[in-house]
């Protein structure tokens, strides 16, 4: 499926994050207990390169990849970005105490657990610890930051279940979990979002069962990235005339339903179903829809292809490995 609106938003945001700060303390200088704490954080890496600035003879608002508030010399903002960097996360994080935004990308030499420490940073927004080698579970104290609006655990080496408590996240607009090693099933609890539903990515794990009943009940208003999985059973309840998604990747899983019977929402534009047990016919609803990505392929499907709308736009290739779909692009039906 093409990269989506919010990946590119956030990817802008680690571009930017990567330069290097003005100061935002001219009217304030560094908390000396931020300070204590950011050069304990320094201590605990080998490697420093990233810190090079961070240097004893100037204010620790001035150093590079951090931002305070210009009020009252708290750092707001922590970000560490691509390099040799190797260590822990040491539990000296969580004494930034006003802390909004912590970011841990690209480095793959960072090892360890996600630190407890954390769960004291009730002011994050937005946690982002993705690309590293950061192995354990996705702990469940990470439901307590209630200011989170963008939570990004992907490309690491997490194991273990999903912890139910994620749904209690209220501003929770994204939660990226993609691409690491969890195993069990989609929380029931994921069908009781406080709030507006997240953009959810559980992608490249070993996920697997049915999706709960409940996640029915939940509108995702942008992307929902569910593929190479082992998840089985009937994924239609997340579409339907009400819901306003716009991507679906569900490819690579071992679902197993009558595609002839869904509804589609208007806002679908990306849909992914490639690589399941997927059987029946496709829609003529599929016709309605401005699609800009569909596969179909590696299914059990069969008859006409529809035509009209996006549906003969794509090539032999959206289609092809299924058990009897027949017209434009494949060949006419007999």
């Amino acid at each position: 499926m093409q990269a989506s609106i919010g990946f590119v938003v956030f990817l802008s945001l680690y571009l930017f994050l990567s330069l290097p700060y003005p100061s935002l303390g001219a009217n304030a200088k560094c908390n000396s207990n931020d300070r204590k704490a950011l050069l304990q954080i320094k201590a605990a890496f080998i490697d420093r390169y990233h810190f090079v600035s961070w240097a004893p003879d100037v204010d620790c608002c001035e150093w590079y990849g951090l931002e305070c508030d210009p009020n009252t010399g708290r750092v707001i903002t922590l970000s560490v970005l691509a390099g040799n960097l190797s260590g822990q996360i040491p539990p000296a994080i969580g004494d930034l105490t006003d802390l909004q935004i912590l970011i841990f990308h690209k480095l793959s030499n960072v090892t360890g657990q996600i630190p407890s420490a954390i769960s004291k940073l009730v002011h994050l927004k937005q946690l982002i610890l993705s690309n590293t080698n950061l192995s354990g579970p996705v702990p469940s104290f990470l439901g307590q930051l209630k200011n989170l609006t963008f939570l990004d655990l992907s490309f690491n080496n997490l194991a273990g279940s999903i912890p139910p408590s994620l749904f209690e996240l209220p501003n929770l607009g994204g939660l990226r979990l993609d691409r690491n090693k969890l195993t069990g099933s989609i929380p029931d609890s994921f069908g009781n979002f406080v709030g507006t539903a997240p953009d959810l990515y559980l992608s490249h794990n070993m996920l697997s069962g049915p999706l709960p009943k409940s996640i029915g009940n939940v509108n995702f208003t942008l992307e929902i990235d569910f593929s190479r999985n082992n998840l089985q059973g009937d994924p239609s309840l997340l579409f339907g005339k009400n819901k306003t998604v716009h991507f679906v990747d569900l490819s690579r899983n071992l679902f197993e339903f009558d595609l002839s019977k869904v509804e589609f929402p208007d806002s679908l534009t990306n849909l992914d179903l490639n690589h399941n047990k997927i059987f029946g016919s496709l829609p003529n609803g599929l016709t309605e829809l401005t699609l800009q990505f569909f596969n179909v392929s590696y299914n059990s499907l069969c008859g006409q292809i529809p035509q009209g709308g996006k549906l003969q736009s794509f090539d032999n290739y959206t289609y092809f490995h299924n058990r009897c779909l027949c017209g434009a692009p494949l060949p006419d039906c007999k």
